[in-house]
């Protein structure tokens, strides 16, 4: 059985993409606790690989909105949208 990338990448995606999501909400809910909470690096690394996910848990939980350093997120949102037309074979605007 082969199993092409065109079938599996929108799944693998949208996985990466709820991890950021979760990542970023739970940083966000261990700030209220006064808890451990992840480095910005880390928290920067899930956004490059799932930004989607990133952008919607800042903006939902209105987190690290202020920080100039993930002022990139949006940012990432477009280029991985540059990246898809790019790569993605018969993908069109």
């Amino acid at each position: 059985m082969v199993v092409s990338l065109s079938g599996i990448f929108p799944l693998l995606y949208t996985g990466l993409n709820i991890l950021a999501f979760l990542a970023f909400a739970l940083d966000k809910f261990s700030a209220k606790m006064k808890a451990y909470r992840s480095t910005e690096n880390s928290l920067l690394g899930a956004a490059a690989i799932g930004p989607w996910g990133a952008l919607a848990a800042m903006i939902l939980f209105r987190h690290k909105n202020r920080h100039v350093k993930f002022l990139l997120v949006p940012f990432l949102c477009i280029l991985h949208l540059f990246l898809f037309f790019w790569l993605w074979p018969g993908a069109s605007v």
